[in-house]
């Protein structure tokens, strides 16, 4: 691991009470996250099921670039942000990014912290690591979103009849996408075409 270059803000700098950044966003699940919120609220919004009513998850699928929680100006009657003040996350940022691709894989990321609100330059600062972060994980130009998908949760431990449940396709869907992108890959096996696609970070 080599050491951080001088002048360089971690995530943990510009959002000291944590973040979620949930990378490349397919049909239904992202190639990979990072989940550093914490964990009493992580625990609060899974039980309570509000990641439907969260006007931020909605603000960073309707649209791209880089917004306060406090400038948004969606609906929340379940009051999802005031619940995050009472667990001490009073300021917040969303950044929302996509491509221009037929897939549109899509990556986002919520800082927060309890101090103060985040600056233009912080701002612009998150947008520039998510979008970093997005690229960093573009995948080759011949492997579709639905087989990357299906590769992750490969990758996660899932069977293809989880795989099926999963994604809401047929086991013989699953099949297929994963006999297309062992092909792409160049893989014999599953096991490798999981190794290929992690060294080439597609998942």
């Amino acid at each position: 691991m080599t050491g951080r270059a001088k002048g360089e803000v971690t995530l943990g700098e510009f959002a000291p009470l944590g973040h979620y950044i949930a990378l490349r966003i397919g049909f239904a699940f992202p190639l990979s996250e990072q989940n550093a919120l914490p964990e009493p609220w992580v625990d609060h919004y899974t039980q309570h099921g509000l990641m439907v009513h969260d006007p931020v998850i909605r603000w960073v699928y309707g649209n791209t670039g880089a917004i306060r929680w406090s400038e948004i100006t969606l609906p929340d009657p379940k009051g999802v942000l005031e619940a995050a003040r009472r667990f001490g996350l009073g300021y917040g940022a969303a950044i929302s990014c996509a491509d221009d691709s037929p897939d549109c894989f899509r990556s986002f990321g919520t800082f927060v912290r309890a101090d103060r609100e985040f600056t233009d330059d912080e701002l612009a600062a998150l947008a520039r690591i998510v979008r970093g972060l997005h690229d960093a994980r573009a995948q080759s130009p011949n492997v579709t979103s639905a087989e990357l998908e299906a590769l992750s949760l490969v990758r996660d431990g899932f069977l293809t009849k989880e795989i099926a449940s999963r994604l809401g396709v047929s086991e013989g869907a699953v099949k297929q996408r994963l006999r297309n992108v062992r092909a792409k890959l160049g893989a014999k096996n599953g096991s490798q075409a999981v190794s290929i696609a992690l060294r080439q970070r597609l998942i």
